[in-house]
């Protein structure tokens, strides 16, 4: 079982940049598709990118394209959620995710099977 721990989360400015970590304890993330997801006041839980275990294949929502990336680090137990051009609508709690769904994962939240405490995200206009 593997432990997921979400930082770097903050207040910024109006397309400005953060950069989350989400450190794993546990087990290595390499048996992982990692996943961060996001919730706003009063909304549900969506999907923002994953990734899968090599890091070759990434996606992300069509809401991120362009401004987020998801990458990991293997080695360092870590996944990673680069936001760029950051807008109001961003802000949220950040969750990372685990997945031990075959090839590449899903967007879907249920099929994450370990998650973080989750890191809170304010962009302010």
């Amino acid at each position: 079982q593997v432990q997921l721990v979400e930082s770097g989360g903050g207040l910024v400015q109006a397309g400005g940049s953060l950069r989350l970590s989400c450190a794993a304890s546990g087990r290595s993330i390499s048996v992982y598709v990692m996943g961060w997801f996001r919730q706003a006041p009063g909304k549900e839980r969506e999907f923002v990118a994953r990734i899968s275990r090599g890091g070759i294949s990434t996606i992300g929502a069509d809401s991120v394209k362009g401004r987020f990336t998801i990458s990991r680090d293997n080695p360092k137990n870590t996944a990673y959620l680069q936001m760029n051009a950051l807008k109001a609508e961003d802000t949220a709690v950040y969750y990372c995710a685990a997945s031990t769904d075959s090839g590449w994962g899903s967007s879907n939240f249920d099929r994450y099977n370990f998650w973080g405490q989750g890191t809170q995200v304010t962009v302010s206009s």
